[in-house]
């Protein structure tokens, strides 16, 4: 049975109207693109969107016994999955700046959860590429802890993000790696399984 996920902010509305499409002309964060090669003496073409690399963290909460996620409207799958009004990710954000990785997370567990972490206290956990047909952009995953007494604000992100925060509890952690009623990422899949797996190794401070 799989235990119900835990509110954290007041549900905001995913009320999407007049949803267009239209030619990406210049774009803030990516560049569609054609590249040609030759491979093995055969010239080739493929389209591709060049973007910067991110970085994600899986969150587990010492108090509540569950690991935090964000929740926020997705325009690309809804796009093509409109079912799905929104998506179960880990909190994350680009590499759009030359400082430190951690710090990088440190700025995005802030920014989107309401959590003051120390650096020091973020762990790496590996790094692999995501859509490799496409983008071929790298993620950089991280571990930390938190509990009550890091808790600032509430969160949600910057700007136009409208990111909620919910909770899964640890005992349906698994079951939640397969529910494809939920629309999530296989980074948060990764993560979770690694967690499951490492949780003695996870909790050990250092």
């Amino acid at each position: 049975m799989l235990l119900p996920l835990t509110r954290f902010q007041d549900a905001m509305p995913f009320d999407i109207s007049d949803f267009q499409r239209a030619p990406l002309v210049s774009g803030r964060f990516v560049k569609p693109l054609r590249v040609d090669y030759v491979q093995n003496g055969h010239p080739c073409s493929w389209e591709v969107v060049q973007c910067h690399d991110s970085v994600a963290v899986l969150l587990y909460h010492r108090d509540k016994d569950a690991l935090l996620l964000v929740k926020q409207f997705r325009p690309a799958v809804y796009l093509n999955h409109p079912q799905h009004l929104c998506t179960y990710e880990l909190c994350a954000g680009l590499v759009d700046k030359d400082i430190p990785l951690p710090q990088i997370v440190r700025e995005e567990i802030d920014e989107e959860c309401g959590f003051a972490v120390p650096v020091e206290n973020i762990r790496k956990i590996s790094s692999f590429f995501t859509h490799v047909g496409i983008s071929g952009n790298q993620q950089h995953l991280f571990f930390a802890m938190i509990d009550d007494t890091m808790h600032i604000h509430a969160g949600g992100g910057v700007q136009s993000e409208q990111i909620l925060l919910e909770y899964v509890p640890l005992a349906a952690a698994n079951a939640f790696i397969y529910d494809e009623s939920k629309a999530k990422t296989p980074g948060l899949m990764f993560a979770f399984s690694w967690f499951l797996a490492n949780r003695e190794l996870a909790l050990t401070p250092g």
